[in-house]
């Protein structure tokens, strides 16, 4: 190989390796400017989540845009955003008490909260007598 072949060679090739890392970010930016809000719900038959398996679990993203497998995601993130991420507040939301008269059967229901609330971990479990009662009390968010 000539020696001037061999010098564009490798100052092509010192240049592309000198440059490749400065061409790309050292971390990508965030998505959005919104703290992550996904939250993944589930609710069996039990007093308690640890012996009791999960019937049914839903998503709950509430980011930027509401989405997920929740049958109301919309609703849901309203209701949350009403308590400010507080779960135990949930029953004052209640609308449907009035309209929907409850049994004082006693078939527990527990309901599992798992994930991130803007951007605070959460790690909820409540038991409620039944699921009449866990609708109603739950608002939007644990009718599902």
């Amino acid at each position: 190989m000539r020696p001037m072949a061999r010098w564009a060679m490798t100052g092509g090739l010192l240049t592309a390796a000198l440059a490749a890392p400065l061409s790309t970010p050292a971390h990508s930016a965030p998505a959005t400017l919104y703290a992550p809000s996904a939250l993944v719900l589930t609710t069996g038959h039990g007093e308690f989540a640890a012996t009791t398996a999960p019937e049914r679990a839903v998503t709950l993203n509430c980011a930027y845009t509401t989405s997920g497998t929740h049958p109301d995601p919309r609703r849901g993130c309203a209701d949350l955003d009403r308590v400010n991420g507080d779960l135990d507040r949930l029953a004052v939301l209640r609308g449907n008490e009035a309209e929907r008269p409850c049994t004082k059967e006693y078939r527990p229901v527990v309901v599992t909260i798992q994930g991130v609330w803007r951007g605070t971990r959460v790690n909820y479990e409540h038991t409620f007598a039944n699921s009449c009662l866990k609708e109603t009390q739950g608002a939007s968010v644990f009718s599902f």
